[in-house]
Formats: structure tokens, sequence, C-alpha cells
């Protein structure tokens, strides 16, 4: 019978102590001005960026940067600048450490010299 005490407080104890926690971050048109500037969508991008502590609250690892998940997200397509941006952060908790991330999601994208069918205009960078 105490075996079974034992086992259902430490089940009980390990549920207690798990857990996940989603914070909506933002949303952006994009993360330069982009001045009527041409360019191309290249494709679907995305980035991260997380931090470690023990037991919470100790850090493990530097970071959770809104900055490098952005650049993740730009070299994850080789993208000039990214457009259609969502950020999401959520943490997880663990028995004995918790991590604590930042996503980015967009349309990564490369400036262009000139728009297309303009064959005498050339736009500078």
């Amino acid at each position: 019978m105490i075996k079974y005490l034992i086992l259902s407080s430490f089940v009980a104890l390990v549920l207690l102590l798990n857990g996940c926690a989603t914070t909506p971050g933002g949303i952006a048109d994009s993360n330069t001005p982009l001045h009527a500037r041409p360019y191309t969508v290249i494709g679907e991008a995305e980035g991260s960026d997380s931090w470690y502590a023990i037991l919470g609250f100790i850090p493990v690892t530097p970071g959770n940067s809104l900055r490098e998940a952005v650049k993740d997200a730009k070299g994850d397509v080789g993208a000039d600048a990214l457009i259609d941006i969502t950020v999401d952060s959520y943490t997880q908790f663990w028995i004995l450490f918790a991590r604590r991330v930042t996503e980015v999601h967009a349309k990564g994208i490369r400036f262009k010299n000139r728009w297309e069918g303009d064959k005498e205009v050339e736009h500078r960078k």
C-alpha cells in the first residue's frame, strides 16, 4: 500500500511540475521599410531562438531574442527581408528545467534592381 501511495505521489508531482504556456507575440507587415522597392517572394521562412534555465530561473544559455529569431528566419531562405511576419512565444516547464522559445513565421523576399518590364529606370540600393 505504501508503494502505491509513493508512486501516486510521484506521478502527481511530475504532472504538477510540467506544463506549457503560449504567448502571442505580434504581427508586422515587414521587418524593413520597403519604400516601394521591387522585390520577389522567395518562400516561407521560419526562425526561432530559445533559452534554457535550470529550475526555471537559473539561466544556462543566453538569448531568446527576437532579433536572433528574425536573423534565423532570413537565413532559412537567404532573404534580404521578411514580409507578413507573425511572432509567437511559448514556455515549456519540466521538473528540472524550463525552455522559452520565440518563433518567427514570415515570407522571405529578395529586392530587385528594377521593376519588371522597366528597362530605363534602375533602382539603386
